[in-house]
């Protein structure tokens, strides 16, 4: 996915009211930007870290910038736009760049399924094949020995999105949980037991009931995302 304009950078002030951030622009002003991101953004969040902004070019929009990517103090680059996460996973399915999820002929997305009124990300559909069900979470929380962590927040929503996958696995359809890390400084990924428990206990649940698991990489630049490759998983 490539950015159309090239991102523009800033020097991020705060953070606040979960989708707004005051930003420091090059020449000095102060402009507040949109935050497509809901979750707790730890550790990708810090005043003072270089961020890139979208330019919607738009001057009548309410926030005409939208904040895309931050650089840590470890020189990571994170892409904080949650949105992104589909987007990307769905141009590397159609490019063929997700080994486990070749051989489809069509992918559609947000489409309505399930007991508890869900939308699931991404459908694969083959006509001789099992119809594949795709959830997308993105991985921005890194944890120690560079681990990334899911989720970085208590997520009743992420719990619900479990159970439905384990009753599309249970009905012999194919279930896929797919953690689009977008995050460089990750290296494997794993659930932050501590910060969710019932989620934990729910995944665990759903690799037992047959839902796969499948970890890939994105790499973040003021010019472009791209798919970085598969990271492995762990309990």
């Amino acid at each position: 996915m490539k950015f159309t304009p090239e991102l523009v950078p800033g020097i991020l002030i705060r953070r606040y009211k979960r989708f707004l951030a005051d930003i420091q622009m090059p020449d000095g002003t102060v402009i507040t930007a949109h935050c497509a991101n809901t979750g707790a953004m730890t550790g990708c969040a810090e005043p003072g870290w270089k961020v890139w902004l979208r330019d919607s070019q738009n001057p009548k929009r309410k926030c005409r910038y939208s904040w895309e990517l931050v650089e840590n103090s470890q020189g990571d680059r994170i892409c904080i736009n949650t949105s992104r996460a589909n987007e990307v996973v769905a141009e590397a399915i159609e490019a063929d760049q997700i080994s486990k999820l070749t051989g489809y002929e069509s992918l559609s997305r947000e489409v309505r399924y399930g007991q508890e009124n869900s939308r699931i990300d991404l459908l694969l559909q083959h006509p001789d094949r099992a119809d594949c069900y795709i959830e997308v979470k993105s991985v921005t929380l890194l944890g120690e020995s560079g681990i990334g962590r899911f989720p970085d927040a208590k997520t009743l929503r992420g719990q619900k999105h479990l159970r439905e996958l384990m009753a599309v696995a249970h009905k012999g359809q194919r279930a896929v949980l797919l953690f689009a890390v977008m995050h460089s400084g990750i290296q494997r990924v794993s659930i932050a037991q501590h910060i969710d428990p019932n989620y934990a206990k729910l995944l665990e649940q759903a690799l037992e009931a047959g839902v796969e698991i499948i970890c890939w990489r994105f790499s973040c630049t003021p010019q472009q995302i791209q798919e970085d490759g598969p990271l492995s998983f762990f309990l």
